[in-house]
């Protein structure tokens, strides 16, 4: 299928339903309007930590770059050891890691090897210390101590070949991906630039923190949640603060939010009584699909364009505005960075602790915590009551339980989909 090129096409797309429109289909909506940023920075390793590549990295020379010892032990030739029985051998050195033995080993010679030491010239077998005993001028090996030649030497390359690919444009910067490129002796990469996220809540009834409560009020928590996921992947974040329910108002922080970032976050404005004069406004400003999910919690949401900038519109609730961000947002911000792997958070199955209730109709995202039973097989039990505004919900829980739509209530044990919140990505 050929993908629309601006969000009003796709609007009037036969199979396009913005009242009830299923949770994986939405994500592959958002999915055909997303292209990496281009933009790309020279950084050093240690400034690269959960930065992704925008090169592809090959490797300068053989990883290792000789063969060299597995273990320690002893190097020695396998066709000098005996069919049968012990064999002696005569110790004619060492070989430390950074160290090598200077000479070639001849017929009945062996050399002390330590791990990482480079193989002797003539030397093809390393025996392990355990299978030998040393003796004055030499070493003698157990009968049996090796099956075959070659045993418990690394050869030059094994790991990596010179000019093989090491990593691949996309490839997000890990611990083990500094520890790599250290490794190669390479201490600059390219990577994109970190992707620039403004936020903002609106609300008359919110207040910032430090700021007094009058009756109806409440503080704004949904900021504090957002700057958390946000900065747990890495993006730049504006923080602008609350935004008075005043057309003027709003007018004025969208523009300004999507004139200095490159993804917009806002939470609250787009639940039913609500969206007809959001819409009114980012309709002016830039072109916005305005969708009810068929999900709970977090039913209302909004994604579009305002110029060059994405939108999305979370919820108000504490809770939906987490689960919107979990399941739609944080992987289209991954496409954003350059992630060649952003496919939402896998599931695996568990059994359910105790019975839950669930009427058909909506993909339902219910809070979990899932531990391992006494047998060891993991179990999970939803943190109880799940309304919307209960952010503690969130707190207790470590997963999402998965439930379709077709699905009605489930029994106790019976397997559930669940959802890590962290930890697979």
């Amino acid at each position: 299928m050929t993908a629309p090129t601006t969000l009003r096409e796709l609007s009037c797309a036969d199979d396009y339903d913005p009242d009830s429109m299923p949770v994986d289909k939405a994500r592959a909506l958002i999915r055909r309007f997303l292209a990496p940023i281009t933009t790309v920075e020279r950084v050093h390793i240690r400034a690269a930590l959960d930065r992704v590549l925008a090169e592809d990295i090959v490797s300068p020379f053989d990883v290792p770059g000789h063969d060299n010892s597995a273990m320690d032990g002893w190097a020695l030739r396998f066709a000098d050891l005996a069919a049968s029985g012990e064999t002696t051998l005569k110790r004619v050195g060492d070989s430390f890691a950074g160290k090598p033995h200077a000479g070639a080993i001849a017929a009945g010679e062996a050399v002390r090897i330590f791990t990482g030491g480079v193989m002797p010239q003539g030397a093809d077998t390393v025996v392990m210390q355990e299978r030998a005993t040393e003796i004055p001028g030499g070493v003698r090996v157990a009968a049996g101590a090796v099956s075959k030649a070659g045993q418990n030497r690394r050869l030059a390359g094994e790991d990596l070949k010179r000019g093989a690919p090491v990593f691949g444009a996309g490839q997000p910067l890990r611990p083990a991906e500094l520890g790599m490129l250290a490794s190669l002796g390479i201490n600059e990469v390219s990577v994109y630039r970190r992707l620039r996220v403004a936020f903002f809540s609106t609300g008359d009834e919110l207040r910032s923190i430090g700021q007094p409560l009058a009756a109806g009020e409440v503080y704004d928590s949904n900021r504090y949640t957002l700057y958390g996921m946000l900065t747990r992947i890495n993006c730049e974040i504006v923080d602008m603060g609350v935004v008075p329910d005043v057309p003027e108002a709003l007018e004025r922080a969208f523009a300004a939010a999507a004139a200095s970032a490159d993804v917009v976050i806002t939470s609250g404005g787009v639940s039913v009584g609500e969206a007809d004069f959001v819409k009114a406004l980012l309709d002016k400003l830039g072109e916005v699909l305005f969708w009810k999910i068929a999900m709970k919690p977090g039913r209302p949401l909004a994604y579009g364009k305002i110029g060059a900038a994405h939108f999305f519109g979370l919820p108000g609730n504490p809770v939906s505005v987490m689960v919107t961000f979990y399941e739609f947002v944080r992987d289209a911000l991954r496409v954003l960075q350059g992630h060649r792997d952003a496919e939402p958070q896998p599931t695996f199955k568990a059994l359910l602790a105790a019975p839950i209730r669930k009427m058909p109709g909506r993909t339902e995202f219910q809070r979990g915590i899932l531990t391992r039973g006494a047998d060891g097989a993991w179990q999970v039990r939803t943190t109880g009551d799940q309304g919307s505004g209960i952010l503690s919900s969130m707190s207790r829980a470590n997963c999402f339980i998965v439930l379709p739509a077709a699905t009605g209530d489930v029994t106790a044990g019976s397997p559930v989909e669940v959802q890590l919140f962290e930890g697979l990505l």
